[in-house]
C-alpha cells in the first residue's frame, strides 16, 4: 500500500515537473493561445456576463505576475462609443473586418515575464509588455476563436503606461507577429499609439561602455618603445659580430708566414723568400 502511494506522488510530481517545463517552453503565438483560453474560460464560468464588463480570469500559479482579462462589446457601441479597458483606448467610429454582432476583446499583460517571451537586442525593456486581441463572440458555442481586425479609419488606438518614468531615448514597441518590431516615439502623458491590435511596451537603447583611451596611448608607447630597444640592440649585435669577424681574420694573418716586399716598378710586392716544394719534371728529363 505504502509503495503504491509513493509511486503516484512520484508520477504527479513529474506530470507536474511536465506541465511546468511545457509552460517555460511556449513560444509567443502559443502562449497568447493558452492566455486566450484561460480568458473565455472567465465568460464560460459567469452565469450571465454581462456585455461591456471586464472580467479577470484566473492563471495558474507559476504564472503568477501575468494577468489577463476579457470583455464582450457590441458592433454598434464600438462604432458609437469605441472600447476604453485596462490601458487601451479604441475610438469610435471603428469598424470590425469581417462584420459580426459581437466581438470579445481579451487584454493581456506579462508583467515580469515580458523579457522573457520578448526581447529586443540592444534594447532594455522598462515598461510590461501589454497586448489586446479581438474575437468573434457572435456565437457562444463556437469551437474555435475567429480573429477580427479593426479598421479604426485612420484614427490612432491609444496605449497607456501609467506611471512610467523614461528618459528621452525612450520609444514605444509593437511586436508584430513575424518577430518584427516597430518603434515610434513616446507622447506625452506615457502615452503610445498604434492602428491594430497587438503588444506593445516601451524600451531604451543600451548604452555602449565607453572605454578609457589612455590603455591605448601607454600601448602605442610600449610598441614604439619596444621597436627602438629592438633597433638599438639589433644594431650593437651587427657590430659585435662585425668586430669579431675582423678579429678573426686578423688572428689567422697574424698566424700565417710574414712574406718580404719587393718594389716591382712603382708598385710594392709581397715576395716569398724560399720555395717549400721543389718543382719536379713528371719525366725527370731536362730539355735540351
Amino acid at each position: 500500500m505504502s509503495f503504491t502511494l509513493v509511486y503516484l506522488v512520484f508520477s504527479l510530481y513529474l506530470c507536474f515537473l511536465s506541465y511546468v517545463h511545457s509552460l517555460h517552453s511556449f513560444s509567443n503565438g502559443s502562449l497568447d493561445t493558452f492566455l486566450q483560453d484561460f480568458a473565455f474560460r472567465a465568460l464560460v464560468t459567469r452565469h450571465r456576463p454581462h456585455t461591456g464588463a471586464l472580467y479577470k480570469a484566473n492563471l495558474p500559479v507559476n504564472l503568477s505576475g501575468m494577468g489577463v482579462s476579457i470583455a464582450r462589446i457590441r458592433s454598434r457601441t464600438l462604432w458609437k462609443k469605441g472600447a476604453n479597458f485596462s490601458c487601451f483606448r479604441i475610438p469610435s467610429r471603428t469598424f470590425l473586418v469581417p462584420h459580426v454582432r459581437r466581438v470579445a476583446i481579451v487584454y493581456e499583460t506579462l508583467g515580469n515575464w515580458s523579457s522573457y517571451y520578448y526581447r529586443v537586442q540592444g534594447y532594455s525593456m522598462i515598461a510590461p509588455v501589454i497586448g489586446f486581441m479581438v474575437f468573434d463572440a457572435s456565437n457562444a458555442r463556437a469551437k474555435s476563436l475567429k480573429s477580427i481586425n479593426l479598421d479604426t479609419m485612420g484614427k490612432p488606438i491609444s496605449i497607456h503606461f501609467p506611471n512610467l518614468k523614461y528618459p528621452d531615448s525612450a520609444r514605444c514597441a509593437a511586436f508584430n507577429s513575424n518577430g518584427t518590431v516597430d518603434f515610434s516615439p513616446i507622447m506625452s502623458s506615457n502615452v503610445c499609439y498604434t492602428s491594430n491590435q497587438g503588444h506593445f511596451s516601451v524600451l531604451v537603447p543600451l548604452k555602449r561602455e565607453k572605454r578609457p583611451w589612455y590603455p591605448w596611448v601607454i600601448g602605442v608607447v610600449l610598441g614604439f618603445g619596444m621597436l627602438v630597444l629592438s633597433g638599438y640592440f639589433g644594431l650593437v649585435l651587427l657590430k659585435v659580430l662585425k668586430t669579431k669577424r675582423v678579429q678573426a681574420m686578423e688572428r689567422q694573418a697574424d698566424e700565417g708566414e710574414i712574406l718580404d716586399s719587393r718594389w716591382v716598378n712603382c708598385s710594392k710586392m709581397p715576395s716569398a723568400t724560399v720555395t717549400r716544394t721543389q718543382p719536379v719534371l713528371e719525366n725527370g728529363v731536362f730539355p735540351q
